[in-house]
């Protein structure tokens, strides 16, 4: 079994930099390890097509440069979807859309081995995460129980029960949500209202231990999180990248073909 290396940091107390990706495109991921200044590529799936092979294939090009990856999974068929990328090399999860605490509960069960003691529901499966061999060993148990359950912290009912999701064993790492927070209380785009229920989220989450990660576009935007505490952060997207330096040359282009 390969060793987890964001299990690892957080185990270890260390700061974690990853960035989104919605492409499949495997070369992306190698892109971002041959940087050298990132611990996991966040495979954004819920924003974007894909299949089981994209998974796999994802889950090798990290191995090769000792990426950790992470898979964000719709609502539904949660489940599914995050066993299936478990199996294909993912080493963490982040469920979103999360209501209750039964909720949450059930995310951690979903990454957890179906034993007596981690009484999850992943049983033993034949995936590549685990080639070569059955699944039912010890190693196969271990890798499952080292799987990083983040959870993404965005409805109105989840804010309310944030002290009982805290205290759930199994949550490893919170990600607050304004966009669909704002949408679920009827304050719709208004993400600068909702940024003291932010601030609430992040220092809530701290004071439990439960590692709390800021989603930012620029390392100038670090600042505030870190004076917070935090030291987890996901940096970028692949499409906000390339959109963006798309329009500012093409604005450059266009300019310099009009005056010409």
């Amino acid at each position: 079994m390969r060793p987890n290396r964001l299990r690892s940091i957080l185990n270890d107390g260390q700061p974690s930099l990853a960035t989104h990706i919605h492409t499949v495109w495997p070369s992306v991921v190698e892109l971002v390890g041959h940087t050298g200044r990132y611990d996991y590529v966040e495979f954004v799936g819920e924003y974007g097509p894909y299949d089981l092979h994209d998974l796999d294939n994802l889950g090798r090009a990290a191995e090769l440069h000792d990426l950790g990856m992470m898979i964000k999974v719709d609502q539904e068929p949660r489940g599914f979807l995050a066993q299936r990328a478990i199996g294909s090399g993912f080493q963490s999860v982040l469920f979103a859309d999360c209501r209750t605490p039964d909720e949450f509960r059930a995310c951690v069960e979903i990454a957890r081995p179906d034993t007596p003691d981690s009484r999850g529901t992943y049983g033993v499966a034949t995936r590549r995460f685990s080639y070569m061999g059955y699944g039912g060993g010890q190693d196969y148990v271990n890798a499952l129980d080292e799987i990083v359950v983040a959870v993404m912290i965005e409805k109105g009912p989840a804010v309310g029960h944030l002290d009982e999701i805290l205290e759930i064993d199994g949550i490893d790492m919170i990600q607050w949500g304004p966009a669909d927070y704002s949408v679920n209380v009827g304050k719709i785009g208004q993400r600068e209202a909702v940024r003291s229920v932010e601030r609430v989220v992040l220092e809530k989450s701290l004071a439990a231990g439960r590692n709390p990660r800021a989603e930012i576009n620029t390392a100038d935007d670090a600042r505030y999180y870190l004076d917070l505490g935090v030291r987890h952060f996901c940096i970028g997207t692949d499409v906000h990248i390339l959109h963006g330096y798309w329009g500012r040359e093409g604005d450059e282009m266009r300019k310099a073909l009009d005056g010409s």
